[in-house]
Order: C-alpha cells, then structure tokens, then sequence
C-alpha cells in the first residue's frame, strides 16, 4: 500500500519526534463511572454494563472504572456485580473506582473488593484548582492532609492507589507538587492530570505532563505512573490525549461515543482507532461498531449519522465522481475515500444514491445486493437514477427496492404485449 499512499504523518526525511509504535500506552475505559454522569443518559441496565465489560476486553482495553460505590446501594451493588462479572470470566481487565478523600469512600471500595473477590484500585480525587479552594473555603495544607490520610487508608487495605487532581490544568504547579507528593508519601503509585472543564490545548498538555513527569522522577524515581483524564469542551479532546501520551502519560481515559460531564470525554472509538493506526494499539478493534451501538442503546444516546469512525455516514459516499473511482478501484476501493480500511472497526464501504450521484451508484447499490443482472440493465440504471436527480436527498434503500420492482414490473408487462399471440404460453 506504501507505493500508492503516501503517509505525511511518518515525517519522511526528518527524525521522529515521538516513536508512536513503540509506544505502550494503557487505555481506561470511563464509560461506566463518568459516562453515566452525562446529564442526558438513562442509567443503563446491569446486564448491558457487563456487556460493555465483555466488549472493552476484546477491544484490548487494559482497565475499567466500575463506578462510584460512595453514591449508594444501588452504585454499591452494581460495581460489586460487575467486579465479580470480571473475575468469573476471567476478562483482561483491571478494575478502579472513584473516591473523595473521605475514609468512608475508601472503605465502600474495600468492601465491593472484599465482596466480589476482585482487587480495585482506589482512583480517590480532590479539586486542585485554587478557584476550587476558594469556593471550598479550602487550605492546602489541610488538603495535603486529607490526601495523605485517605491514601494511607486504601493502602493499609491493601489497595492500589490512583491519586487524581480535578482541575489538574488551572491548577498552580506548586499546589500541584504539594498535593502529588502528599499522595506519592502516603503510598499511592499513580497519579492522574484531569483536565476537568476541557480547557487545555495541546501544547499546555505537553507542557504539564512534561513537567510532571520530570517532577514525579526526581522525587520517587521511575516507579510512578501518570494518567490522562480530558474532557472535551473546547472540542481538543482527542488531541489532547494524543499529546499526553507524546508527553509521556502511561495511560489515557476515555469513553464509548465521547459520553461524560456536560459535553464529554475522549471518545474513546477516535482514541482506538487513532492509536491503531498510529501503531500504539497492537489489538484487533473489530468490534468497535458493536461496542459503541451497544453504549448507545444502554445509554440511550443515538450516534448521529456524521459522527467520525462509528457514524452511519462514516463510510458511504453518493458523490458520481467518486462512486465511478471506486468502481474502478478494485482492491484499493476500501481506501481510495476514507482514512482506514473500515474492515478495521467491522465496516463496509457503502455508496448511495442521491441528487448528486451518478450511474456508477447505481450499478454499485444493485450489485452489492446481487442484483447484477440489474446492474447491466442501461433502463433501469436510468430510471433509478431520474428518481433520484427528482428527489430532494438520498433514497432509502427500501425506496429503491420499490422502483426497482415498479420498473421491472411495467417493463415485464411491455414485453408480454409485443410477444407474438403465438409465443405466449
């Protein structure tokens, strides 16, 4: 493929400023905890949650948030259930929850642990920002306090610690440094940036993560992991998870179809196939159409047709000029007008017929349905196509179906008058 597609984004000629392919970045699927803090989703059912489970795992997705056990019974019993779902089924996931520097949050963790068989990491949070403090009428030193001490707890039970700042990128660095070392003093092995209201941009990512990732290695050496949490207000999202990671984060965040607090997270269908291509995800992603249609009936968030990579339109094409090319591209038809193969994500070139199509959409729709007989037919190819230059948007597929039929049907009926009374049977 190298010989027809030439790959700007390989800086030919010139060093690479970052190895993407011998990458090893971790991804957390936040679909569960933070997705379902969408204000326009419904709660999804238990059995979909275990299915999302099942569907992150074969994505080759390294860790899941099972929730918030401090929001009550119900939260409690469902990251219980899901934490025994990924034990019996032994799935490649490994588990975290959130929760506030309070020790009864810590301890609802380490009771869904207890219960289920299952370790959890403890992911506890406090607001970083100093608007945050302010609001909260806060002192930093009595927040390095509750840091430390809700730390300590969740690793005298024996708890994998993830200390994540809110607000991580309007928060001042020392107020940053006092609190991650709080943390790092007390036990905790990895520390989270959130880019809580979506504010950052690429070039401040690379900046923090940098910043932190020197910090973090002078202060307890190289054992310290870092994590990316990014939301996606300004709409940088993805780009500021991809920049992360150049920075040197260890693993990223994300959720199914982008679902999170106000507009969102990464989504986590760019981030996959993003990393796919870019070489830093070495994991089948087939089933990514299937994941992320199952986070939209479970949530009951529909996927708008022009949505990147898992969108009904993400695919399909009714432009003339462009359905004559791929008719003609053979092999390479699944790359001439999009950016991967979608076999990659368990997709189908599609191409449609519409005001701007030409014959080749036409003869390209009823071939795909084996109609190639049809195909060849020039009166029904230009029948099918004044349909569609009379219309005011792209024909459904049933509509064409039943042109087709009314066509076939007048044209069996002209034939059966001009056959000699002799040859009718």
């Amino acid at each position: 493929m190298d010989d027809v597609l030439y790959d700007w984004n390989t800086n030919h000629g010139a060093p690479e400023r970052f190895n993407w392919a011998g990458a090893r970045v971790e991804i957390q699927d936040e679909t569960l905890r933070d997705g379902a803090q969408s204000v326009s989703v419904v709660a999804p059912r238990l059995d979909d949650k275990k299915a999302l489970l099942h569907h992150a795992a074969a994505l080759g997705v390294h860790s899941v948030a099972l929730g918030f056990p401090a929001m009550g019974e119900r939260a409690t019993a469902h990251v219980v259930a899901l934490a025994r779902e990924i034990a019996d089924a032994r799935l490649p996931l490994a588990a975290t929850c959130a929760a506030r520097t309070l020790p009864s949050d810590v301890q609802a963790i380490a009771e869904a642990s207890q219960e289920s068989g299952l370790p959890i990491e403890v992911a506890t949070f406090i607001g970083a920002s100093r608007i945050r403090q302010v609001v909260e009428g806060w002192a930093l030193d009595d927040m390095c306090r509750r840091v430390e001490a809700s730390v300590a707890t969740a690793v005298r039970a024996g708890h994998d610690v993830m200390f994540v700042t809110e607000d991580t990128t309007r928060a001042h660095p020392d107020d940053l440094y006092a609190l991650y070392g709080a943390a790092l003093r007390a036990g905790a092995r990895r520390v989270c940036i959130a880019d809580t209201v979506g504010c950052a941009t690429p070039d401040g990512v690379r900046r923090l993560v940098g910043r932190l990732v020197s910090w973090s290695r002078g202060v307890v050496g190289a054992g310290v992991r870092i994590d990316w949490h990014g939301h996606r207000d300004r709409g940088l999202g993805l780009a500021n998870c991809l920049a992360a990671i150049e920075a040197g984060a260890d693993r990223v965040h994300a959720t199914a179809l982008g679902l999170g607090e106000r507009v969102g997270n990464v989504e986590m269908e760019l981030l996959l196939v993003n990393l796919a291509m870019l070489g830093a995800h070495r994991h089948p992603i087939d089933c990514l159409s299937e994941y992320s249609r199952l986070a939209s009936r479970a949530f009951d968030v529909p996927i708008p047709a022009n949505h990147p990579v898992i969108g009904a339109d993400a695919f399909a094409t009714a432009a003339g000029t462009h359905a004559a090319a791929i008719r003609k591209a053979g092999v390479l038809r699944d790359r001439l007008y999009t950016a991967f193969p979608p076999a990659l994500i368990g997709r189908e070139q599609e191409v449609r017929i519409s005001p701007a199509s030409g014959a080749s959409n036409v003869r390209w729709w009823l071939e795909e349905r084996g109609y190639v007989a049809d195909a060849a037919d020039a009166g029904l190819v230009a029948y099918l196509l004044m349909a569609a230059k009379a219309s005011d948007r792209t024909l459904a597929a049933d509509e064409i179906e039943v042109l087709r039929s009314e066509y076939l049907s007048s044209s069996a009926r002209r034939d059966a008058r001009t056959v000699p009374p002799s040859a009718r049977a």
